[in-house]
C-alpha cells in the first residue's frame, strides 16, 4: 500500500511578527521624540524667563532703567501741570481737560510702581533737566495765550512721543510694567485725540501758529532722543524704531488736523535738520 505523504505545512514566517514589532517602535521612538521636542521647548522658554529675570537685575540695566522711568514719571507730571493749566485757559474744556490732567496723574504712580517693582530709584533730576526746553515754551506759550501752540506742544508733540515710546517699550519690559505701560498707552491716543479736534476745528485760524510751533519744538525732541539712544537701547529700544513710530503718529496727526501731505513733509524736515 503506497504511504500518503502528509502535506507539508508551510513554515509560518516570522516576518509579519517583525512588521509589526517595528511598527510599535517605531511609533513608540516617535512619541518619545516629540515628548523630547516639547520638554526641550520648555527648557528654552524657562531659560528664557530666567534670562529676562536676571537682565533686569542687572546693574546695566538699573542704571539705564532709572533714567527712562524718570523721564516718564517726569512726563506725565509735565502733561498733568499742562493740562490744568490748558483748563484754566479754555474754560469751556475745563472739565475734560481736568479729567485728562487726573489720568496723567494715575500714568504717573503707575510708573513709579514700576520703578519700585525692579527696586530702581528714579533720576528725577535728569529727567526735569530732559523735559526742562519743552516745559519752558509751554510756559511761555501759555503766558501769551498761545493756546495752540500750548496743545501743538502737549497734546501732540509730547503725547505722540509718549504713544511711539510706550508702544516699543511694551515688547521689552518686564511683565509688571508690561501690563502698567499696555493701560497708558490707551488713555494717550484721547489725549491726543483733544489735541486734533481742537486744533482742526480752528485750523485756519492758527495754522501759521502751528507751523512757527513745529519749527521751534521738533527739533527738541530729536535731542531728546539722542541723548537717551543709549539708555533706551540697554532696554532693547531702538533709536531708529522710536524715530519712525514718532513721526508716523505726528504724521497722523498732522494730517487729521488739515495739513496737507506736502506741508507734513516740510515741517517733519525741521527734525530732520537737527537730527543732521
Amino acid at each position: 500500500m503506497p504511504q500518503i505523504e502528509a502535506p507539508i505545512k508551510p513554515v509560518e514566517s516570522d516576518q509579519e511578527t517583525v512588521d509589526l514589532t517595528q511598527q510599535v517602535d517605531l511609533k513608540q521612538v516617535f512619541e518619545l521624540n516629540q515628548q523630547l521636542v516639547d520638554l526641550k521647548q520648555q527648557v528654552i522658554e524657562i531659560e528664557d524667563k530666567l534670562s529676562n529675570a536676571s537682565c533686569f537685575k542687572a546693574l546695566t540695566y538699573k542704571d539705564a532703567y532709572s533714567r527712562i522711568n524718570g523721564i516718564v514719571i517726569e512726563g506725565e507730571q509735565e502733561a498733568n501741570d499742562n493740562y490744568v493749566k490748558l483748563a484754566e485757559l479754555l474754560p469751556s474744556d475745563k472739565d475734560e481737560l481736568i479729567k485728562l490732567s487726573k489720568m496723567e496723574n494715575r500714568h504717573k504712580k503707575g510708573f513709579q510702581a514700576c520703578g519700585k517693582n525692579l527696586e530702581v530709584a528714579p533720576d528725577m533730576e535728569f529727567a526735569t533737566e530732559y523735559f526742562a526746553q519743552l516745559h519752558q515754551n509751554f510756559k511761555d506759550a501759555a503766558e501769551e495765550n498761545k493756546i495752540a501752540t500750548c496743545l501743538l506742544i502737549q497734546s501732540l508733540i509730547i503725547e505722540c512721543f509718549a504713544i511711539a515710546a510706550y508702544n516699543i517699550y511694551i515688547l521689552v519690559a518686564d511683565p509688571f510694567a508690561r501690563k502698567i505701560t499696555e493701560g497708558v498707552v490707551k488713555d494717550e491716543y484721547m489725549h491726543l485725540n483733544f489735541g486734533e479736534e481742537w486744533l482742526k476745528a480752528r485750523f485756519e485760524e492758527h495754522k501759521a501758529e502751528l507751523q512757527e510751533a513745529n519749527r521751534q519744538n521738533l527739533p527738541i525732541v530729536w535731542n531728546m532722543l539722542d541723548r537717551v539712544e543709549k539708555d533706551a537701547a540697554i532696554l532693547g529700544m531702538e533709536k531708529e524704531a522710536l524715530v519712525e513710530d514718532f513721526m508716523i503718529a505726528y504724521g497722523e496727526a498732522l494730517d487729521n488736523i488739515g495739513f496737507t501731505t506736502r506741508e507734513i513733509m516740510r515741517m517733519s524736515s525741521h527734525g530732520l535738520k537737527s537730527a543732521a
